[in-house]
């Protein structure tokens, strides 16, 4: 091809421009990340991007004009960002070229904030307090209604808190911090208002009735004369007649009452306080209280009392000894009337097991006992002593070991009680001479043959031996 064919002239045109169109974008590059550098104080980091659009909520340094957005849509490679100016301010030349050639008028990009406060967070704060109105401490609304209305009408914290019941104890402390916060701090204020206004009008009413009577109410209650008994009708026309001084919640019952405690304690215009009385008079009971002396109150030492109350304890103890020498003299009358005696036994019985109507003897190593039916036959039947619906039919057995000691083993499903103590189902215990077993209600006396119980003994103890 020859050097003036003009394909070839165009090409190296083209590619002149081209390569002075890379050399501008190269130096906007260099422009946008120094002017970032100098907003943000560090370099702007590489944003990962891809050519796929992705729906979800932008940020405020990620917002971008959309004129902007479709130039680098364009263009192929990674994102060109465009520097940040203030307004005002004019484009560099470069840029200037650049909108020549592209033919497209420049809009002036968005002003970035430095430290821009997300809104969520703001919706918060301002909600905040909204949700801590049910969060108000002791103080209660009807307790800060109470107060306010206290504070209007005497102007006095200390009286407040001597005349005013709230819900709880407060001290005069409290009350002057609660006070000052309901004057000075405007969230606990606007708290305590969202929750007074919530009350109901007749919880309200309620309150302020309740209200302290100031010192103008009560200089006018103090002109009406004692010695006159006023009706209702006097307490409504001063209540018509001065309506600015009196609270809005007060009654001529209220007024009426309110009086009858000024006349009560001396507090009326034509009264006087009496003075204290001269002597050993007593006004009430707190003041004989305090005159009484504690010393005076006890009781003296009365030695001829103390010396009597110790010998007729002395002849008590001696009577209740005497009684405890002479119980087993009396037991043994009384077993030989109820014929509860110790019997006489034969060489063939071991053991005996007495009631109050039979006696059953015990003459192998081991009986049953139980409720006999036609079925089933038994050794020792309960049912000749007693009812004895409620025994099992094989109710427990006595066995005497080689040792000579007697066992008892419960094989029904009641209870048995040896002396007071009860041995359940599967158990067994020990039977000593004069135990007592009671099955059922039926009680029973063991006794044992000791003399051959004795005999038994050493014949084992020869066994061992040998």
């Amino acid at each position: 091809m020859q050097a003036g064919d003009p394909g070839v002239g165009a090409s190296v045109g083209v590619s002149g421009v081209q390569s002075r169109s890379e050399d501008e974008e190269s130096l906007v590059v260099k422009d946008v990340k120094r002017t970032a550098t100098q907003a943000f104080g560090v370099g702007v980091p590489k944003r990962r991007s891809s050519s796929r659009s992705i729906k979800r909520k932008k940020f405020d340094d990620e917002l971008v004009e959309s004129s902007l957005v479709k130039s680098s849509s364009r263009v192929k490679g990674p994102p060109v960002m465009e520097p940040i100016r203030c307004l005002g301010s004019e484009p560099s030349p470069i840029e200037k070229k650049r909108v020549t050639k592209s033919g497209t008028a420049l809009t002036p990009p968005l002003a970035v904030m430095l430290n821009p406060s997300p809104l969520p967070k703001r919706v918060k704060k301002t909600k905040q307090p909204l949700n801590m109105t049910k969060d108000l401490g002791r103080w209660k609304p009807t307790d800060d209604l109470l107060l306010i209305n206290a504070v209007l009408q005497t102007s006095d914290l200390t009286s407040v808190h001597l005349g005013v019941k709230f819900s709880c104890r407060f001290t005069l402390r409290e009350i002057k911090e609660r006070w000052y916060a309901l004057l000075y701090d405007p969230v606990i204020s606007k708290l305590a208002w969202q929750a007074m206004r919530q009350l109901h009008p007749e919880a309200i009413a309620a309150i302020q009735s309740k209200a302290l009577f100031s010192q103008g109410e009560q200089a006018l209650l103090a002109k009406i004369g004692s010695t006159s008994q006023p009706k209702m009708d006097v307490f409504q026309e001063v209540l018509s007649k001065h309506p600015g001084i009196f609270h809005p919640s007060r009654t001529p019952k209220s007024l009426m009452v309110h009086w009858q405690l000024l006349k009560q304690y001396y507090l009326l215009d034509d009264q006087s306080v009496q003075p204290l009385p001269k002597g050993d008079q007593v006004l009430n009971f707190s003041d004989a209280e305090q005159m009484v002396d504690d010393v005076k109150l006890k009781d003296s030492r009365d030695e001829v009392l103390e010396h009597e109350l110790m010998i007729s304890d002395r002849h008590q103890k001696r009577e209740i000894r005497q009684l405890e020498q002479e119980l087993p003299r009396w037991q043994v009358l009384v077993d030989s009337i109820t014929g509860m005696s110790m019997p006489d036994f034969d060489n063939q019985t071991l053991a005996a097991l007495r009631g109050r109507m039979v006696r059953y003897l015990m003459r192998s190593r081991e009986i049953t006992l139980g409720r006999a039916t036609k079925d089933k036959q038994i050794d020792v039947d309960l049912s000749l002593e007693g009812p004895a619906w409620k025994i099992s039919r094989k109710q427990g057995i006595i066995k005497l070991k080689n040792n000579g000691d007697f066992f008892i083993a419960n094989e029904g499903r009641r209870p048995i009680y040896i002396d007071g103590r009860p041995v359940l189902s599967g158990n067994k215990w020990k039977l000593n001479n004069n135990s007592v077993v009671e099955i059922a209600g039926l009680r029973f006396v063991f006794l044992i043959n000791l003399e051959l119980i004795s005999l038994i003994k050493a014949e084992a103890a020869k066994m061992t031996q040998q």
